[in-house]
């Protein structure tokens, strides 16, 4: 890719794993120096008590063209936000982009659960983890970005404003926690506004993390080989680097604050930029997940790559 993003400073929060990793890489691939911020370092792993790291996304951002910088933080601790911002400011003196990725509740989720039946703690968690965050990380660093104008927040959610207006979102608390990133982007929109600043929402589509890919026993060399059952995984699935590319793509646009306040997919903004995944394909998810899973259809990309 272009270096388009060069001298660019960007956080990304939740860059361990993922989307945020993926974000983060792409973000180097465009020249940007990226803060990789998670709670999984090589030293200690976070609940999730998985392998990747911090450090391993810093690494890639670096190797892809840009600079990568690891800082451990847990988002629901105010003071170690703060302190993160302070650094930001006192080595870079600007931030200019803020990808609001953290999340965490994957293993909180219980599919298709009616909230009484749901448990009440590991729901109210997934609040935490996906919004309270989010809140947390844009009031400590919207002041520094909004400094000078051309700065862009970015909300990472599950779904479209469009798609999940008008469906069931897993369960009450996971449907609150993605619907309440869509709302965020509106408001921040709103306040960055009179700074000449920009907040978006960008949805992946069915991504290949790494959770995804051992779930269904691939890896993302081999990944179009996913056993039957994942028919529709296979045909219209996506790497993390597919929305960090939509990402690096918004933040150079010079017509950013055309998009501010509005929701978008990787899939579309790859119709509307030029870019591509790693195998050279532009998935188009939400328009598949309408059009041809929700409709009952066999599994088929033709037409929607």
């Amino acid at each position: 890719m272009e270096r388009t993003l060069a001298g660019k400073i960007a956080l990304v929060a939740g860059a361990t794993r993922g989307a945020g990793s993926g974000i983060a890489v792409a973000l180097g691939e465009a020249g940007a120096t990226v803060y990789c911020t998670g709670r999984s370092t090589r030293e200690a792993r976070s609940e999730y008590d998985r392998p990747e790291t911090i450090e391993e996304t810093a690494e890639r951002v670096t190797a892809a063209g840009g600079t990568g910088i690891a800082v451990a933080v847990d988002h629901l601790e105010s003071d170690a936000v703060a302190a993160l911002v302070a650094r930001i400011e006192a080595e870079q003196g600007r931030l200019d982009l803020l990808v609001n990725d953290i999340w965490g509740g994957e293993k909180l989720i219980q599919w298709e659960q009616n909230i009484w039946e749901h448990d009440l703690e590991a729901g109210l968690h997934m609040l935490e983890l996906g919004v309270k965050t989010h809140l947390i990380t844009s009031h400590h660093a919207l002041g520094l970005l909004s400094r000078k104008p051309g700065g862009l927040v970015v909300e990472v959610t599950d779904g479209t404003r469009e798609f999940n207006w008008s469906h069931y979102r897993v369960s009450t608390f996971y449907d609150l926690a993605k619907n309440a990133a869509l709302r965020m982007a509106f408001t921040l929109a709103h306040e960055l506004k009179p700074h000449g600043c920009a907040a978006v929402v960008v949805s992946p589509g069915w991504l290949r993390s790494e959770m995804m890919l051992e779930h269904y026993g691939v890896t993302e060399a081999n990944w179009q080989s996913s056993p039957e059952e994942a028919g529709h995984f296979a045909a219209i699935s996506e790497s993390p680097r597919f929305v960090g590319r939509a990402i690096a793509s918004l933040a150079a646009d010079p017509e950013l604050l055309s998009r501010s306040g509005g929701s978008f997919s990787s899939g579309g903004l790859a119709r509307d930029y030029g870019f591509t995944d790693l195998d050279g394909s532009a998935p188009d998810c939400w328009r598949y997940m309408d059009e041809v899973q929700g409709a009952g259809l066999p599994a088929n990309g033709a037409g929607y790559r």
